[in-house]
């Protein structure tokens, strides 16, 4: 039995990482930078001080990353107000593990975003903590965002299951010593290589179930 389940939100929770990339790629065009076929790929799993400094320097956007963050965030924060894009069965998986365990949301998201996402799912009883990569040192592939969110928990990281879509967050975890589950990401599916850090593969969060948690081996507590 784990100790704590802690959940991705871009791609697990939200159908989102393309809204995400869209959105960066509007600013690049229209605020005269140069927008690249290998950005989406190369922002996954960056927090918001990484991925707006990319923008900067590898796309050309003449703007300070603090202001790119800016103007992209404002874009997210007024699709989710008008619509939520969650997935098949995201809030019910939620709802249902938090019945049985300590769950956690460990995202890339900035901190506005996911706190937008938590009131508007109705998800604010269900999560004991919430982390942004940008609370930590490093965005995604570095385990430092599923650390942070098991020191907040309380729990060993290494008794904690996770639930990743895309190939830098399932490494993140594996990286913390996490068992992961992997929803893979549709738009920006993970390679072979990353989903064979999985301990189990769901095509949609609602299949994430108290008896496949159950199912997946972790430590016995020291």
């Amino acid at each position: 039995m784990p100790d704590a389940v802690i959940f991705d939100l871009d791609g697990v929770l939200l159908d989102s990482e393309r809204l995400w990339n869209e959105a960066k790629e509007e600013v690049v065009n229209e605020r005269g930078g140069r927008w690249r076929e290998s950005a989406p790929h190369d922002m996954i799993g960056m927090s918001s001080p990484e991925w707006s400094a990319y923008m900067r320097d590898e796309l050309g956007l003449p703007m300070e990353p603090a202001a790119i963050n800016d103007v992209v965030v404002g874009r997210m924060l007024d699709l989710y107000r008008r619509d939520l894009p969650l997935l098949p069965g995201a809030v019910e998986a939620v709802r249902t593990l938090a019945a049985n365990w300590p769950v956690g949301l460990a995202s890339s998201a900035n901190r506005e975003v996911i706190d937008l996402f938590v009131e508007r799912a109705g998800l604010a009883g269900d999560f004991r903590t919430t982390v942004s990569s940008e609370e930590v040192g490093r965005g995604k592939p570095a385990p430092d965002v599923y650390l942070e969110a098991a020191r907040r928990l309380g729990a060993d990281p290494g008794r904690c299951i996770a639930v990743e879509d895309s190939a830098n967050g399932l490494k993140a975890a594996a990286a913390a010593g996490m068992a992961v589950i992997a929803v893979p990401n549709r738009d920006y599916p993970p390679g072979a290589d990353a989903l064979a850090l999985a301990a189990a593969t769901v095509a949609v969060p609602g299949e994430i179930t108290p008896s496949l948690v159950r199912a997946i081996p972790v430590p016995r507590a020291a």
